[in-house]
């Protein structure tokens, strides 16, 4: 019997994903999601052989709430993920079809619920596509329910009460994702009827800026990206418009070597919404 695959970086390259494809305790999960700043209306239709549907936005997400993707309740996250047949003992590889977008977001929901066993695939689909490698056309999941069990670490998400405090503590970084022109007010929310702004004492970081080609920068490229603006001793929250891209620069920061990391789960979306001008 195989033994157990254990993954012992945060992301793997489409080299080491098709070598494991058929390792019997792999599960690859395409988290793939539209993209808010973008106008695309045709979806995706293939997928990585044997790759499972996350589904970020209807599954993963608490729907009652009043902000997108919002952290889901562990016995949530837990149900649903056992619903994918996650087991305990699975290696869980995420992928989206946007190269590096929405899968970070899985991979820190599954930290946040105690999992480490994972990984984000490098370069996502495109990355595959470009080797390539064989695809299939998608299909749903239908397995026996497996044994995932979650045990939520809350210091991974912070709420907007975290935040108003943080906003006003020198010894917290508040770093956002969004894009330079949304950041300084240059260009509208693209989400009707949110205000442009920033979270006081926030600084920027585009999550654009740690990406090179849809793949991650070298660990050295991150770490002096990091490093011009972050001790490494700093408390570190990160924030976007809604949550997502702010775990790609959870995922950097971590290759980075930094610690004492969190990410907003509401973000501006929120922010922008309950703080008025």
């Amino acid at each position: 019997m195989d033994s157990e695959l254990l993954i012992s970086s945060q992301v793997v390259s489409v080299e080491w994903l098709h070598k494991h494809l058929n390792h019997p305790n792999l599960v690859l999960l395409d988290t793939t999601i539209p993209k808010v700043t973008s106008n695309e209306s045709d979806s995706n239709e293939t997928q990585i052989p044997s790759a499972r549907f996350f589904d970020l936005k209807k599954k993963f997400s608490d729907v009652s709430a009043p902000f997108p993707a919002t952290f889901p309740s562990e016995t949530q996250f837990e149900s649903e993920a056992q619903n994918l047949g996650i087991n305990k003992n699975s290696a869980i590889v995420v992928y989206d079809d946007k190269g590096i977008y929405s899968s970070p977001r899985v991979w820190w929901l599954f930290k946040a619920f105690g999992f480490n066993n994972m990984a984000v695939l490098d370069g996502g689909f495109p990355a595959w596509k470009n080797a390539g490698y064989k695809m299939e056309t998608k299909h749903h999941f239908k397995n026996k329910e497996g044994d995932f069990q979650a045990a939520l670490q809350p210091e991974f998400m912070k709420f907007f009460d975290d935040i108003k405090r943080e906003s006003q503590n020198a010894s917290h970084l508040i770093v956002d994702a969004r894009s330079e022109k949304r950041f300084n007010g240059l260009v509208p929310e693209p989400r009707k009827g949110l205000r442009s702004g920033t979270i006081p004492n926030s600084v920027n970081l585009p999550y654009e800026n740690l990406l090179d080609e849809n793949c991650f920068k070298s660990i050295d490229e991150l770490k002096q990206i990091f490093n011009t603006f972050i001790n490494q001793d700093s408390n570190i929250t990160l924030s976007c418009g809604s949550g997502i891209t702010a775990c790609v620069l959870a995922l950097g920061a971590e290759l980075a070597g930094l610690k004492n990391i969190s990410v907003y789960d509401g973000s501006w979306t929120e922010w922008g919404t309950l703080i008025k001008e």
